[in-house]
Formats: structure tokens, C-alpha cells, sequence
């Protein structure tokens, strides 16, 4: 029997990551992102990708991130193909093709090269920051947070992550039933056609069953609906649909005298919320601030220059050095504490 791979879902794991607050964990994620997006020297870009692969080794789920890296490869290698072809800016040529036709003059330059292989590696490093976020961070309690901006799309989103795992675990069944009969194995483009076609069967057939029961709920009805109770009268004093019971009283007017705000009791709910956080709650926060703020550092004082066209010119300095070091040291020194990470 075939060992299966490590599911490419979220699963609760012991690990600072896990631990941590979705919001928290989304934001330590985007920043990442940021990072990602807004440098292009190739030093840092390889510091920033050792770093998302030890995160990943760090939160236990280095298998599925390494499988990950192995699709962005697969990615990458087209990228840098193109770039190739199609860039004329650079003026290092070190291949001829002739005429090409309508693309003009084939001269294949080492800058076009370079450069390719940098937007590669910046794709390559989305690809993991984002199969980092969706094994560590919880969807549920994501979602949970965008409830009260749209209460129907963050359940449509929540129901369709969860519906992630069972299609995974289907297709895990059916393809070790395929390899149990004479002859049907998953190798063959037929024996995985079939399975697809299976797969894709049954998610109809459970989202149906999904959609009637929210129906059965009242989902997707008129909100004064769901609001009465089955007799169309209101709510009664005890909270449930009664017959007869009229409309809630109006309050009055405020009759107490003006008063300023005060500031204390203003803050009082960010005391309470800074109170709740856990140290890899705080250690993720500033994890996200630090890599924010030197990426704005390494934009705004030329930290990490990068030229292609038309030579390029990618110096590595003393600051570049400080600057992946302290991306590095930002980017795992939360995963140092691992107090309180049970799952």
C-alpha cells in the first residue's frame, strides 16, 4: 500500500504558528507578502525564501510545503523560458537565433535571463508564503473574523474550505478501490480520468446536499422572514417567536447630561484585546512589523539595489548582508518560543 503525502489542508499541529490567532498569523503572512512584492535583489529574495521554508520545517509542515516548492519549480522554469524569448532590452547577448519571424531578431541576453530567473523566484516565493498561510492558519476562525462584513460570503467561503478535506479524503478512497480490482490501477490516464470524473460527482452531489439543508435553515431567505417565527407573529418576552406579540418598544430619548468622552474608557477595549493575546499572538505581531518596516527601509535607503536593463547591476553591500540577516532573525524568532503550543 502506498504511504499517503501529508494532506495540503490545515490541520492542527503543535507549533508557535498554529498557536497563534488567524488575524494575527494572516497579517505576519501578508507581510511576508509585502516583502516578497517590493524586492527584487536576489540575495534577499533567497534569504526570504530560506526563511519561508524554515517557518514551514519550524510549524511541522516542511513535507507539504517541499511539495510545493517542487510545483513552483515547475512554475518557474516556463517564466524564465519566456523572459528569454521575449525580452530585447538586454545588451549581453550570449545566443543567436536569427530571424525570428514577427518576434523579430532571436538574441537571447544574459540579462533577460537574470531577470526572468528574479521574477521566477519571486513567484516560486508567493507560492510558499501563500501554501504556508493555508496548512498553518485556521480557515474557520479567519472567516469568523469577516462575518460581520458579509455574513453570507464568509460562510459560503468557510463551507467551501471545509468541503477541501472530505474531496481529499474521496479521492484518497477511491483510488485505493481502483488499485484493489484486477487491472485498475490509478496510473493509466483512463483509470485517473475515471477517478476525476468521480470526484467531481460525488462534490456535486454533497454540495447539493449542503445547499438543501442551509435552505432547511432559512439561509438565503428575506431577513424579516427569518426574523418571525412560523406563526408571523414577533418575538415575545421570553426571546421566542409568540403569537400576537407586537413590535419591541421604542427607547426614549436620552435625558442624561452631556459628558466628554473619556479617553481611558475609550482605550479600554484595546486593554482588553491586548490582555486576551497570548506571547505568539505578540511574537507574530512584531514579527510582521519588523519585516514591514525593513522592507520600507531597504526601499527607502537603497538597501537592496537591483538593475537588469540594460547590464545589470545587483551589488551586494554591507547593508544588503544586515538586511537578510534581519529578515531572517525576524522572520523565526517567534518560532523560538514553543511554550504553549499544544494542540
Amino acid at each position: 500500500m502506498r504511504a499517503n503525502p501529508q494532506p495540503f489542508y490545515y490541520r492542527r499541529l503543535a507549533s508557535p504558528l498554529h498557536a497563534t490567532r488567524a488575524g494575527v498569523a494572516a497579517a505576519w503572512a501578508l507581510a511576508l507578502t509585502a516583502a516578497a512584492l517590493a524586492l527584487f535583489q536576489p540575495l534577499v529574495l533567497l534569504a526570504l525564501t530560506f526563511a519561508v521554508l524554515a517557518a514551514g520545517a519550524a510549524a511541522g509542515v516542511g513535507p507539504a510545503l517541499a511539495r510545493a516548492l517542487r510545483a513552483a519549480v515547475i512554475v518557474a522554469i516556463p517564466i524564465v523560458a519566456i523572459n528569454v524569448l521575449v525580452s530585447r532590452q538586454g545588451l549581453t547577448v550570449f545566443a543567436r537565433l536569427g530571424d525570428l519571424g514577427p518576434f523579430g531578431q532571436g538574441d537571447l541576453t544574459v540579462e533577460a535571463l537574470v531577470y526572468g530567473a528574479v521574477i521566477a523566484l519571486k513567484v516560486t516565493l508567493l507560492m510558499l508564503v501563500s501554501a504556508l498561510a493555508s496548512l498553518a492558519i485556521d480557515p474557520d476562525e479567519l472567516l469568523r473574523a469577516f462575518r460581520r462584513l458579509s455574513f453570507r460570503s464568509a460562510l459560503t467561503a468557510s463551507v467551501s474550505t471545509r468541503m477541501i478535506p472530505l474531496l481529499a479524503a474521496d479521492a484518497g478512497r477511491l483510488a485505493e478501490a481502483q488499485r484493489t480490482r484486477p487491472g485498475g490501477g490509478a496510473d493509466s490516464a483512463r483509470a485517473r480520468l475515471a477517478l476525476v470524473a468521480a470526484v467531481v460527482g460525488g462534490s456535486l452531489d454533497r454540495a447539493m446536499d449542503v445547499a438543501a439543508t442551509l435552505e432547511l435553515r432559512g439561509f438565503g431567505a428575506p431577513d424579516g422572514a427569518r426574523r418571525r417565527g412560523p406563526s408571523g407573529g414577533g418575538t415575545g418576552a421570553t426571546g421566542q417567536p409568540g403569537r400576537g406579540a407586537g413590535p419591541p418598544l421604542a427607547a426614549g430619548p436620552d435625558r442624561r447630561p452631556h459628558r466628554w468622552p473619556d479617553v481611558r474608557a475609550g482605550l479600554g477595549p484595546l486593554r482588553r484585546t491586548l490582555r486576551g493575546c497570548s506571547r505568539h499572538d505578540l511574537g507574530f505581531a512584531c514579527s510582521a512589523i519588523a519585516v514591514v518596516a525593513l522592507t520600507v527601509l531597504a526601499r527607502l535607503g537603497q538597501l537592496a539595489p537591483f538593475e537588469a536593463y540594460p547590464r545589470i547591476a545587483a551589488p551586494i553591500t554591507a547593508g544588503t548582508l544586515a538586511l537578510c540577516v534581519a529578515l531572517l532573525v525576524a522572520i523565526l524568532l517567534p518560532f523560538v518560543d514553543r511554550r504553549g503550543i499544544e494542540p
